[in-house]
C-alpha cells in the first residue's frame, strides 16, 4: 500500500471566536466541518482526499510548510 504524505496546518487564535471551516474536494465544493477557536487555543488542520481547501474567519496565526500569515481582524 502505497502511503501518500499530506499537508498539515497549524491554527492559532489571536482573537475569541476564530472560525476554521473545512471545504470539500470534488466537482461541488461544500463545507464539511467547523470548529470555532477562542483566544490562544490551536488547531492542527490537515488536507485529505476529502478537504481540499480550509477558510479562517477572524484574527489567527495560520503556520504552514510554505511559511507563516496572519488573518485579519474583520473591520466593522
Amino acid at each position: 500500500m502505497e502511503s501518500k504524505q499530506t499537508d498539515y496546518i497549524v491554527i492559532k487564535a489571536v482573537d475569541d471566536g476564530v472560525n476554521v471551516i473545512g471545504l470539500t474536494r470534488g466537482t461541488d465544493t461544500r463545507f464539511h466541518h467547523s470548529e470555532k477557536l477562542d483566544k490562544g487555543e490551536v488547531m492542527i488542520a490537515q488536507f485529505t482526499e476529502h478537504t481540499s481547501a480550509i477558510k479562517i474567519r477572524g484574527h489567527a496565526k495560520i503556520l504552514t510548510s510554505y511559511g507563516e500569515v496572519e488573518s485579519e481582524h474583520k473591520q466593522k
